[in-house]
């Protein structure tokens, strides 16, 4: 695990030598292991290492054996031996024991035919001095971040936005157009970044850039090709893909891997499995929202170690000046909060952990993907009797069931937008200054996405979209960015591209069964794990933000926040501050929103008026 940067531009050498080293120095703590860097009359790129494999030879960036080629690389890659031994008898020499070099000589020999080779998270980027092309690509489900930059000749990228910061090209703006979405989602969901002219690499796509023009090419396509074979051969050859992926997971490394532990069914059935000495939680000292109690008891059964931490209140708040700062863009999700002090916790004694992030999204996990019988009937009706009832109930104070009616009033791609939905795009305009106010639609983002699926069932729907939205965007954004602000390596075994597929092949009836959610991968897991831990119900990671939210110290907190002098250039003042009032008072549970708009301030101040 690393951090990569580089740019292309019209300065000599010994600038781009001094600029280079200052951008890597902006993500150190994603590499504090090393340095490298290569510049020459055209590029300059720059390596930060995190050393996993090969510690004393893998240092970067590497070269092919002409030295013609140069490559530049943050990640994993599970199957490299073997692809490794295919490339030595195709004639390829190596000098080092690292997946980086295999990568390149994989370009050498099958250009971009090698990215749906490689089984793990990369993003990477790869310089034919020859020809002076660029080559840069990012893995299938978006593990790893890309960020790049282009404008008046000036091209740059880098594993994190902030490393721009330190180019003089470089002109920081924010892109206001990104709030909107922002506010409705949680996080940010345009290519176009909340900095103009940054964008993000999609996951599974790839581009070439050369002479200031870059082509962007898609090599991996998220596709449910359903068979038909029994629930009991699903269920065996399920099994053993599993534990091969796990597997591949932990012994990918020269150094002790430990793992995060919830208590929920995908950490503890990958700690199961790997069987790691070490595994880390946290929690926060309020009833209903602290596991530890159940990764403690597991670990005891499993008989592993388990180091865990109480969060407080404070440490909460007091950190999210430094959470803003990691995630690069506002970043709305609470859990990344606690994620930040687990990875914080397990920096002290491991540099590499893993994680059940990719389960729900893969084996459909998530609450949502449930839908009771009476709701499918319902969903049977005509959507013009349906948008009718929800436009009469709408004006009604609330009543059971009026939350249901309203939703399901609405086509299929207005009332999914993924797991994390917070507020209309009503009310997102009306929170907005009027001048931020536009027409832009949850319908017009998602539709296109809603079309490639929209024969299937609705719950593989569900889970296209959040395997293009939710996944990458946000669980995949504060897993990378939150470990890395510790210097530290998130693997997913749960999300791997070979156990990809094989589960888009699985009929979705033997992934929900009644009330049950990802049945088969219970099952599974209830092999190696106690009931209590394979059944339990899906809850995330609970936050009590809401409920101190309530205490006059923190109310006061953020009131000081929604009435600086600035953010009357996003915000209606009068509303946000009627939003703080009714969850004070008890009136209306705003506790998300409140936290949507304080964090975006938050990360304004440090971006904009602090950095």
């Amino acid at each position: 695990m690393c951090g990569i940067v580089g740019f292309i531009d019209q300065r000599k050498g010994n600038e781009k030598k001094e600029i280079i080293k200052k951008m890597a120095d902006r993500i150190n703590h994603r590499g504090p292991d090393g340095e490298g860097y290569f510049t020459d009359k055209y590029i300059a790129l720059g390596h930060k290492r995190l050393a996993i494999l090969d510690l004393k030879g893998g240092e970067q960036p590497i070269f092919n054996e002409d030295k013609s080629m140069v490559i530049i690389f943050n990640g994993e890659i599970y199957n490299y031996e073997e692809l490794k031994e295919d490339l030595k008898k195709k004639g390829h020499k190596f000098k080092t024991k690292t997946d980086t070099e295999v990568i390149l000589h994989g370009y050498e020999e099958y250009k971009e035919k090698l990215f749906p080779k490689l089984r793990g998270m990369f993003s990477f980027v790869i310089y034919d001095k020859k020809t002076q092309e660029l080559i840069g690509a990012r893995d299938h489900f978006g593990i790893k971040p890309f960020y790049y930059y282009k404008k008046k000749g000036c091209f740059m990228f880098a594993s994190e936005i902030k490393a721009f910061l330190e180019h003089p090209d470089f002109q920081k703006e924010v892109n206001k157009k990104a709030l909107k979405m922002y506010l409705i989602f949680q996080y940010s969901i345009h290519e176009e970044t909340f900095f103009k002219n940054v964008y993000k690499l999609k996951p599974g796509h790839y581009f070439k850039y050369k002479n200031g023009k870059m082509k962007i090419t898609k090599y991996f396509e998220i596709d449910y090709s359903k068979t038909n074979e029994s629930y009991e051969n699903y269920k065996k050859a399920l099994q053993k893909v599993l534990e091969e992926s796990i597997s591949y997971h932990k012994t990918t490394s020269d150094v002790e891997v430990g793992s995060y532990l919830s208590g929920g069914v995908d950490s503890s059935y990958v700690v199961s499995v790997a069987k790691p000495d070490k595994t880390f939680s946290v929690g926060f000292n309020m009833p209903g929202f602290d596991e530890t109690e159940y990764s403690s008891e597991l670990s005891k059964r499993l008989k592993v170690k388990n180091e865990k931490k109480k969060i407080t209140s404070d440490e909460f708040f007091n950190i999210l000046p430094k959470i803003m700062y990691h995630t690069d863009e506002p970043h709305a999700n609470l859990s990344t909060v606690p994620l930040y002090f687990l990875s914080e916790l397990a920096s002290k004694q491991v540099k590499v952990v893993l994680s059940g992030e990719g389960s729900d999204e893969m084996f459909a996990g998530y609450n949502e993907y449930y839908e009771p019988t009476l709701l499918k009937l319902y969903t049977k009706l005509p959507l013009s009797f349906r948008k009718s009832l929800r436009k009469l109930v709408t004006p009604f104070p609330h009543f059971p069931g009026q939350n249901t009616i309203k939703m399901y009033g609405q086509p299929f791609y207005e009332r999914y937008i993924g797991h994390g939905s917070i507020m209309s795009e009503k009310e997102a305009n009306a929170i907005l200054k009027s001048a931020l106010r536009d027409n832009e639609t949850i319908s017009g983002i998602i539709k296109p996405y809603y079309n490639q699926v929209k024969e299937c069932d609705d719950v593989t729907k569900k889970m296209f979209i959040d395997m293009h939205f939710w996944l990458p965007q946000d669980i995949l954004l504060k897993a990378d960015k939150m470990t890395m602000a510790n210097s530290v390596e998130l693997r997913v075994p749960l999300l791997d591209s070979k156990l990809f597929e094989f589960v888009r092949k699985i009929p979705t009836k033997h992934l929900i069964k009644k009330k049950t959610t990802k049945k088969i991968f219970r099952e599974i897991a209830n092999l190696s794990i106690p009931d209590e831990w394979a059944n339990r119900r899906k809850l995330g990671f609970p936050v009590p933000f809401s409920k101190w939210l309530k205490e006059e110290k923190y109310y006061n907190l953020v009131k000081e926040y929604f009435n600086k002098e600035y953010v009357g250039e996003f915000f209606d003042s009068e509303y946000i501050n009627n939003l703080l009032n009714e969850h004070y008072m008890g009136i209306k549970n705003n506790g998300r929103k409140i936290y949507n708009i304080y964090v975006f301030l938050i990360w304004y101040e440090v971006y904009f008026l602090k950095n």
